[in-house]
């Protein structure tokens, strides 16, 4: 009987004969041979395979060469360009990793995720739950029920000065869909999103995903991060599209004041194909003297704004996954185009707990008030304990309950069984590891300098995490440049 003869098929299509004595792929001196000893078995799968340490390929060793009737073509799990382009959350990601070290018995205090600590108002929870009992739970219009359209009608009336009909409101399933929705609504490949840094983590990801291009403005702390008129005008370009604008801001608890709000709307009115996503959906979240002004309600800027708001920071809603976008109608009617085809409409049990919501009285009522209140006073305790640290700097922030807190003169530090910290995320890894407190670092908010601090905690956890800070801070300061 002949014997048979091996082969190598390689997913590119290639095929070498197995080595023998004398063969070319003997030759030590020939790159990307490769050989097959007769005591391989008759089938093979090799992955990563590397040939003198310079070709890496995935092979098959098939023991006839007419064995195809058998053959079973390798499975395309190829991603598309445009996910495989997304960056990952770094807010979800700490989040995750502290959650998986308390339920591991680690002591973990997460200052990571931006979510009140409060529990939903109990009037907002009965109403879900009389919701469920009275059988509200089929779908809904798409674009939101007529009553809760029209209480947010109302409530844009009332709060910010601005008139809209029930068809220019859509209710999606928390304010990120209301978000990304306007932006694949209105942005064409090739334009341009202008993004003040420090920015929420998913707006420049939020403009890849239309094929537009996120243009990054950095601000300054000494500005408490507020946004330059005139750096926003030498940005802009026949090409831009979209500003988008959050006021109070997450990451920074920067809040707008309205002279410098009319200073970029004279700057927006200059471009016809300019228009502007105002992110408002901590507006009720802010610390006297400060107020909140809608952009869309600054002269000429009714038309060119998307406002976007929700019920999950004030009300402490997270869950129930509940937002809104208000604007001109055809662009409301674009973005309920496109969520007719993603989702449909809104959790009709959400719907009746954020009417149910918008009932509480202006800006929330006094339930909201007491916390906004609790987090002035978290706030307060914090600017000052980590004012008084060497080498950090801090901002004042009017609105939502983050601090951006500047800890680069940290970074060059080496720390014992730690290593060198040399950017935001070391330093996180750092408070993590040595400390037990998880942040988020500043580069997934555009600012590598700063972390972002969440008080949506109680303040005996905040006191005990600064404590926690300052001890893992104090063998840094021999070897980081750190100045008083």
């Amino acid at each position: 009987m002949a014997a048979q003869s091996s082969s190598a098929v390689f997913s590119g299509g290639y095929a070498f004969s197995a080595g023998r004595s004398g063969d070319p792929c003997s030759d030590p001196k020939r790159v990307g041979s490769i050989c097959l000893r007769s005591h391989l078995p008759r089938r093979l799968s090799l992955s990563n395979c590397k040939a003198r340490g310079t070709i890496s390929l995935r092979i098959r060793a098939i023991s006839k060469p007419d064995d195809t009737e058998n053959f079973q073509p390798e499975l395309d799990v190829s991603l598309s360009p445009r996910v495989d382009s997304l960056k990952p959350s770094k807010t979800m990601a700490i989040s995750d990793q502290a959650a998986t070290l308390v339920q591991a018995g680690v002591p973990v205090i997460p200052l990571a995720a931006g979510e009140p600590d409060f529990d939903t108002p109990a009037v907002i929870s009965e109403a879900g739950i009389t919701a469920i009992r009275e059988g509200h739970t089929r779908y809904t219009l798409n674009a939101g029920t007529t009553e809760l359209r029209e209480a947010i009608c109302r409530k844009l009336k009332e709060e910010n000065g601005l008139s809209y009909a029930p068809n220019q409101i859509l209710v999606s399933n928390g304010a990120k869909q209301s978000i990304i929705q306007a932006v694949l609504a209105v942005c064409s490949p090739g334009d341009e999103v202008i993004i003040p840094a420090p920015y929420w983590v998913s707006y420049p990801e939020m403009a890849r995903l239309a094929d537009a291009t996120p243009v990054v403005i950095p601000t300054r702390i000494s500005d408490n991060f507020l946004l330059d008129p005139k750096d926003l005008e030498s940005k802009l370009t026949d090409k831009s599209r979209l500003l988008i604008l959050c006021s109070p801001s997450n990451p920074t608890g920067a809040v707008y004041p309205r002279k410098l709000l009319e200073d970029i709307a004279r700057i927006v009115a200059k471009h016809p194909r300019l228009l502007v996503i105002s992110d408002e959906i901590y507006e009720h979240i802010i610390y006297a003297p400060a107020t909140h002004t809608s952009f869309a309600s600054l002269p000429g800027m009714y038309e060119r704004t998307l406002t976007i708001n929700g019920f999950s920071k004030a009300f402490a809603m997270t869950g129930w996954r509940l937002g809104y976008i208000a604007g001109p109608k055809h662009f409301v009617a674009a973005c309920s185009k496109l969520q007719g085809q993603l989702t449909s409409g809104a959790s009709s049990i959400s719907q009746k707990a954020g009417l149910a919501a918008l009932g509480m009285g202006k800006a929330g009522g006094e339930t909201v008030a007491k916390m906004v209140e609790a987090y002035r006073e978290r706030r307060d305790f914090l600017v000052k304990s980590l004012g008084e640290l060497e080498g950090v700097k801090i901002c004042d922030p009017r609105g939502a309950f983050y601090l951006f807190v500047d800890f680069s003169s940290y970074y060059g530090a080496e720390a014992e069984g730690f290593g060198v910290i040399n950017n935001s995320e070391s330093l996180c890894l750092y408070f993590l590891d040595k400390a037990q407190v998880a942040m988020v670092p500043g580069d997934a908010f555009g600012d590598d300098s700063c972390i972002r601090i969440s008080y949506a905690t109680s303040l005996n956890n905040l006191q005990a995490a600064v404590e926690r800070i300052k001890k893992a801070l104090l063998p840094l300061r021999a070897t980081a440049s750190v100045h008083p």
